[in-house]
């Protein structure tokens, strides 16, 4: 996958984390992910279409994502819940709608669906498209959370 591909969702994730939590996250490299199996306890999912498919899913240890909605929603947070849940699904939306307003700027154009969450230990995602899946690392502290992304043929 291209770095111009990788770049709007890494930036996007660092933006709207550091704006509605007020968290500074710290990306790592990233990388090419070989396996179906999700990187944290809860996930938000949205496919793309437009140019070509594509996918982002975000999926953030529950330490992480506890860490992200509290310090959104002025709350504490121990476990996955509900409002977690439903905050996934805008953290998710959010991001996304940023990176794909900078993918535009670029000549790339895509529509995205509405966010689906799954949560729970060790759950799998299918990929919708054919294309490799690129995951960039982050942390909050020393909780994880990961973004990734795969399009058809970029």
């Amino acid at each position: 996958m291209k770095p111009e591909f990788i770049n709007p969702f890494l930036n996007a994730t660092i933006n709207v984390i550091s704006t509605m939590a007020m968290l500074q996250p710290e990306a790592g490299k990233p990388y090419l992910k070989k396996d179906k199996k999700a990187s944290g306890d809860i996930s938000g999912i949205i496919g793309l279409t437009g140019a070509m498919k594509g996918a982002i899913v975000i999926s953030f240890s529950t330490g992480a994502v506890c860490k992200i909605v509290g310090s959104m929603l002025g709350e504490e947070y121990t476990e996955l819940n509900d409002d977690i849940s439903d905050a996934v699904g805008e953290i998710t939306n959010m991001i996304s709608g940023d990176a794909r307003r900078k993918l535009a700027e670029m000549g790339h154009n895509f529509e995205a669906g509405i966010p689906t969450i799954i949560r729970g230990k060790e759950h799998v995602i299918e990929s919708i498209t054919k294309g490799p899946v690129i995951a960039i690392p982050f942390k909050i502290d020393n909780d994880k959370f990961v973004v990734e992304a795969s399009f058809d043929k970029v």
